[in-house]
């Protein structure tokens, strides 16, 4: 992610191969670390917190100095058009995967609300398994065995997280014009202008997971629908403070000197990433808040 070229990027002839490198195998057992934790933490042992907080902080760690190796390497004039082709296709594939890992989600919204709660309704499964369920969109599962909550609607904090998004990825449009057309003071600006437009959403977000929580009873174990709720926002939140990270290491990149306007592909990749974060949340915001 936050790979790029030097002015002098074209200049090696060859594809350049890294040293061996601890990165992997260091990133692997934090990994480890992490996972194990939160095993533990879930069934109650209490060293797991501890676990996973040690994985989650090494991993830090080891990004951290993985991307400052890719940096130094793409600012030493050491990648070519060959390792630039190779970090888009890398990228592009991760998008990709991505895309998938939403559409698993959405796919189950889809199957929970159009075939499931019909099929649970019908005469044959009230009499047998599901007596007194009404096929509504949300339910309170058979027998009201779900606690009474109100849905999240459209306003307005949706609303104001959707122009929120929609904006930021217009700053960062503009933004990358200005590094292509070398005015980097402009790039600046709205480059930060779209960090602070990105945690401002995740800002928003925390406080509409508190009212519902406090004021709407909707939780993570309100049936289906709160667990797809929280699932489907809550993964998008997360990537969220990821894509503002991206762009946060960017922005201090661009203050730095870094990235040139034919050179500059850290900053196209946390753009992909940012866009790809706009189109899932307008999914979000017309499937999850409006129907």
């Amino acid at each position: 992610m936050s790979a790029g070229h030097s002015a002098q990027g074209n200049a090696a002839p060859y594809y350049y191969v890294p040293d061996h490198s601890v990165h992997p195998v260091r990133a692997s057992f934090c990994l480890l670390l992490t996972l194990l934790g939160a095993a533990l933490w879930i069934n109650s042992y209490q060293v797991g917190f501890y676990s996973f907080v040690l994985g989650i902080l090494g991993l830090i760690t080891v990004l951290f100095g993985w991307f400052g190796d890719a940096i130094r390497e793409s600012e030493g004039g050491m990648n070519n058009q060959r390792v630039d082709h190779s970090y888009r296709w890398s990228m592009a594939w991760f998008i990709f995967s991505e895309v998938m890992f939403f559409g698993a989600f959405f796919g189950s919204l889809w199957y929970a609300r159009e075939v499931t709660t019909p099929w649970l309704s019908n005469l044959d499964h009230q009499t047998l398994l599901w007596p007194n369920f009404t096929g509504t969109w949300p339910n309170l599962g058979p027998a009201g065995v779900v606690p009474a909550f109100e849905t999240v609607g459209p306003f307005w904090l949706p609303t104001i997280n959707t122009a929120l998004l929609l904006t930021s990825g217009l700053t960062l449009t503009i933004s990358h014009h200005a590094l292509r057309a070398s005015h980097r003071g402009k790039a600046i600006f709205w480059l930060a202008l779209t960090v602070l437009l990105g945690f401002s959403f995740v800002a928003c977000q925390a406080y509409e997971y508190h009212h519902a929580y406090t004021e709407l009873n909707l939780r993570f174990d309100s049936g289906i629908y709160g667990s797809l709720f929280f699932m489907l926002t809550g993964f998008h939140g997360f990537h969220v403070i990821l894509g503002a990270t991206f762009l946060t290491v960017i922005l201090v990149r661009l203050i730095r000197g870094h990235f040139t306007a034919d050179h500059h592909f850290g900053f196209e990749g946390a753009a992909w990433y940012w866009h790809f974060v706009d189109v899932v949340w307008l999914g979000l915001y017309l499937f999850v808040y409006w129907f």
